[in-house]
Parts: C-alpha cells; structure tokens; sequence
C-alpha cells in the first residue's frame, strides 16, 4: 500500500471532509464525497476526529475559476422555464448552488463538528446531507449538458458562501442561517419551479426536481432545526444532551417543562437571525414542507414581512 493510500485508510472523517474543500473541481468533489459518506455510513472511517490534532479549515474552499462570478444584483433575471434558454439558466443556477451545497455541508464536519464536541450523530447526518448534495449536483449537471449548456457557461453569484463566511465562527449562527432560513427558502421555492417546468413541458427536469432533490431537501431543513434545539437544549442542561438529542427519546407528548424550552428555543432562534440574516424573511412560505421538517410557523412568521 503506498503512503498516500495508508494516510486515507487511517484518516478521521474531518481529516476528509478537507480533501472534499480542498478539491477545486465540482464533479471530483462531488465524486470524493459521495466516496467518503459511503466509507463514514459504512464504518470503514471509524473516528470522526483525532482530539489531539486542530486542522486549519480554509476560509473559502477549492473552486474552479471558470464559473464567471457576479454580485447578486447584477445576476440576469432567470425567467419562468417558458423557453429553453431560461431552462438552461434556472438550472445553471440550481447547479451552483448544490455546488455551494456540497461546500457547506463538508465545512461543518470539519469547522464545528470537534471545535463544538458535537456527537456521533451530527457527524453521520451532515455527511448524509453532503451526500445527497453531491447527487443532486450530478444529476442537474448532467441534465443542463441534456438541455444544450454545462456548468459554467452562464454566470453565478456566490451570495451563500458569502454568509456562510459571516458564521464561521458560531455553529448556532451557521446552523440558523444556511441550515434552517436558505434550506426552507429553497423549499418555498421550488414547487413554483417545478410547476414552470411542467408547463414548459420539461418534464424530465421537473420529475428530478420533484422526485430527488425536492424530499431530500426537506431532510436537510430538518437537520438544521434537529442541531440548533441540541445546541439551545445541551447549554441549559449539558448532561441530558451531550450524547444524543434527548426531545427524540422521550416519549410522545410534552411536559410543561419542554414546551418552555421549546419556546427559548424559538425565541434564541428568532435572536440569533435577527443578528446574522439581511433583511426579513419572504413570504409566501411553503408551510407543510417547513413542518414536515420540524419547522413550524413559530419558527419564521415573526421574522417575516407582514403583506
């Protein structure tokens, strides 16, 4: 066995999460981290990280550079799937931002999964969450060359790294804000998308929107809303939430107790997006995905615009 191969048999999962950032092409990191979850969701990757060791983790991950990239506000409008040029930029931009997706989902391995001693179970959700993010990637890139066009023949912004820059230092902050406010955005979203596809009479980019990325979607809101209450919950009673979340081992039913828990939690919610989100949240919002999610009307209305 060579060395570098002997290093990846040994390696911890944050130790690859790094190579995922550190890959600059879209498909191979896509390619390694489908690889790595399989080896992680498999036991092969045994620890999720060596306590002795801090990694640096890179302020902006490995990317191409032939991806032309603009501020969102001089983003040319998408248009409503009514022509195949407008297709071809909507998923462009789907494209991009899985992406970015991929990114994020092996940066919070890495950047917080020690750094917070977070447990086992955080590790295996956000690795199943890149995985699925990888797909979807590969998917929609296939399908854009289908339609006639490939990543990076049409410009993107790069608004989501950007706040996720902003919450590098707090997990609650990366949590809330990319994991809970753009993962529900997407789900507001994405019915319409898939609605203007049908109409287009692509059916194909509709049935993989709706039929993959669409339900998958909803699990990685669910993780974000899951992590968050472990954090609130783990600071007021450390012993109860070190290991794993104890609200899923109780058994069904509340007691006064945790619904006033549930509602500090909201409420730290509503604090911690009022501090690290532009702006309020856009109605109209797609409220059974959201509580399919775990994320109900109490966690947004009061951060929303009143129409």
């Amino acid at each position: 066995m060579s060395p570098p191969q002997a290093a990846e048999e040994n390696e911890t999962l944050v130790e690859a999460a790094l190579r995922v950032l550190n890959t600059a092409d879209p498909f191979e990191k896509a390619r390694l981290g489908d690889s790595i979850a399989s080896r992680w969701l498999q036991g092969s990757i045994t620890r999720p990280y060596d306590p002795s060791l801090d990694h640096p983790v890179p302020d902006r991950p490995a990317r191409l550079t032939n991806v032309k990239l603009v501020p969102p506000s001089l983003m040319p409008k998408l248009g409503k799937a009514g022509s195949l040029q407008s297709r071809q930029a909507i998923v462009h931009s789907l494209v991009h931002t899985e992406s970015w997706a991929i990114d994020l989902s092996w940066d919070i391995i890495a950047r917080f999964g020690k750094q917070d001693s977070m447990p086992r179970e955080f590790f295996t959700d956000f690795v199943k969450v890149a995985q699925d993010e990888g797909r979807h990637f590969t998917l929609l890139a296939a399908r854009l060359v289908e339609l006639g066009s490939s990543y990076g023949a049409l410009p993107a912004h790069d608004g989501l790294w950007d706040s996720a820059m902003a919450t590098s230092k707090d997990l609650l902050a990366r949590l809330a804000v990319e994991h809970c406010v753009h993962e529900a955005r997407g789900l507001d979203v994405l019915p319409t998308t898939i609605s203007r596809f049908r109409k287009g009479g692509d059916n194909e980019t509709a049935d993989l929107l709706e039929r993959v990325v669409y339900p998958e979607e909803i699990t990685h809101c669910a993780a974000g809303v899951k992590w968050f209450k472990y954090l609130c919950l783990r600071s007021t009673n450390p012993a109860l939430y070190r290991e794993s979340l104890a609200s899923e081992e109780k058994e069904a039913g509340e007691s006064k107790s945790s619904m006033e828990e549930n509602e500090e939690v909201i409420q730290k919610f509503h604090a911690v997006v009022r501090t690290h989100f532009r702006g309020p949240l856009k109605p109209p919002f797609n409220e059974k995905a959201r509580k399919a999610a775990g994320f109900g009307p109490q966690w947004y209305e009061p951060l929303a615009v009143k129409e």
